[in-house]
């Protein structure tokens, strides 16, 4: 238990009504888990107000309240505080119970719309590797040291982020490497993390429908190099033709990497295959096993993060070297008797799409033809839909329009979206099979020596979500069951 006059340090309060000098047993943003003794702080969000629970958060036993707007009845024996911005006082107080957690540890932010997970999972197992304990916060897995635990969001709530740091630095971690989404900025859930680097990968069309506009996702993004300190470095790719954006008010180390620029950190790829990627850089030509131009920058902000870092250059390059992708990234799928190689990619994005389509093209060469087995989500951004549909057409030779998470939307009605952004001419390639089960067998069986099946926008995910509920569903064992029967 904490008194609540230590919890609220840095919090701006603008009014208070009560007794400060009160314990709290714990903290809750959901009226629903409030226990007694325990504080609860009002949040607005997209979906639900948290000032219309404040009453039944007092019922649960809550003995402190903080809100943006007091309720028309205070009652008695309960602690009332004003503040300005809810979500940004959460933050704050999840940092502050959990005894600032985040001042032990170097933390590296890495935001953009693709890249972000290989970017950030590439850093940990680079300083693992270097003998330092790290964490990791991502999309695809939450890691303290070696201990891996499953991720929910890619960015967590303020108070769970706080948990792992918590228990990062209890276990000896001095770094930690995390994705920060626009979402989480906006929210607030990182403000009170005193990051030592920002990385920016990239940005393209995606989470229209939460932001409203391109220019207030990039706004969105910003957020990250705007609060970043004199003492901390701010990294962009050059390559990006926003990226110069993020540096403009940051009072940080400004740096920059490119592949096709001139940068602090400059990258010439030299060999392109589906075997990996030679690339000059730091003065060396280094091999690495990741395929395609988006890793190559991807690997090349990493050298250069490590380098801020203070990592030996030549240290970092000689690892780097020796890693594997990420799981779900163009990840290579292949059948037994090697006829056919899937390429398992997480691709959800217009982009994201466009950029793993021809790099497919460009390292296999036009021997085998191209089939990808591709949908869109659910209740997300419907504005890209048409764009992707019209990205796999032009790319592929054949294209099977299905399922991808659809959540409670009529997977049906997401794939007409998707087919009304394919032109005419190109209509003749595209198949329509709901279920992305069968889709995937389809691609397979249409499939033929020399070949390659793509398998894009759910990547490491384990699950399907329909109708609210989810089921076991990992496209990488899909493809491995799918083969099997090919060859009965």
């Amino acid at each position: 238990m904490k008194e609540l006059q230590d919890i609220i340090y840095k919090v701006p309060i603008l009014e208070v009504r009560g007794n400060l000098a009160i314990e709290v047993r714990d903290f809750f943003s959901d009226s629903r888990e409030v226990v007694s003794g325990s504080l609860f702080v009002a949040i607005r969000g997209t979906q639900v107000n948290g000032h219309d629970f404040i009453a039944d958060a007092i019922a649960n036993g809550a003995d402190a309240v903080i809100c943006e707007t007091f309720p028309p009845v205070l009652q008695q024996n309960v602690v009332y505080l004003l503040v300005r911005d809810s979500a940004l006082s959460w933050a704050h107080i999840a940092a502050n119970c959990y005894d600032n957690p985040a001042d032990s540890l170097k933390i590296v932010g890495v935001t953009g719309t693709n890249g972000k997970t290989t970017v950030a999972t590439l850093l940990y197992k680079l300083f693992n590797a270097l003998g330092f304990s790290s964490g990791l916060v991502s999309t695809v897995a939450v890691a303290i040291g070696k201990r891996k635990l499953p991720a929910t969001h890619t960015t967590p709530d303020a108070k769970e982020l706080q948990g792992f740091f918590r228990n990062m630095v209890n276990e000896g971690c001095t770094h930690c490497f995390m994705e920060v989404s626009s979402h989480a900025l906006v929210q607030q859930r990182t403000a009170s993390i005193p990051f030592v680097g920002a990385l920016f990968t990239n940005i393209t069309h995606d989470h229209l429908d939460y932001h409203g506009s391109f220019s207030e996702y990039i706004k969105a993004k910003k957020i990250l190099f705007d609060q970043l300190p004199e003492t901390a470095f701010a990294l962009i790719n050059l390559d990006d033709r926003n990226a110069e954006v993020m540096l403009q008010n940051t009072l940080a180390s400004r740096k920059t990497c490119s592949t096709k620029k001139p940068a602090d950190f400059r990258g010439k790829i030299i060999e392109n295959s589906m075997d990996g990627l030679l690339m000059e850089t730091g003065g060396q030509q280094v091999w690495f096993r990741l395929v395609g131009e988006f890793n190559a920058s991807n690997l090349l902000m990493v050298f250069a993060a490590a380098v801020l870092c203070g990592i030996d250059p030549a240290s970092a390059l000689l690892e780097l070297s020796r890693m594997e992708g990420v799981a779900g990234r163009f990840q290579m799928v292949k059948a037994p008797d090697r006829s056919i190689t899937a390429i398992v990619d997480y691709a959800h994005t217009p982009d994201a799409l466009k950029n793993v389509l021809v790099t497919i093209r460009k390292v296999s060469g036009e021997s085998g033809k191209l089939i990808t087995v591709v949908g869109c989500g659910g209740n997300r951004d419907k504005t890209k839909r048409p764009e992707m549909g019209k990205i796999a057409a032009e790319l592929s030779d054949q294209v099977i329009l299905t399922s991808d998470n659809p959540r409670n939307e009529d997977p049906g009605e997401i794939i007409n979206e998707m087919i009304a952004g394919v032109p005419v001419s190109l209509r003749r390639r595209v198949v329509i099979v709901t279920d992305r089960r069968e889709a995937i067998a389809v691609a397979c069986r249409l499939a033929g020596k020399s070949d390659i099946v793509l398998v894009a926008g759910k990547g490491h995910e384990t699950y399907q979500e329909i109708r609210g509920i989810r089921q076991p569903f990992d496209d990488r064992e899909i493809l491995l069951e799918t083969f099997k029967t090919l060859n009965t």
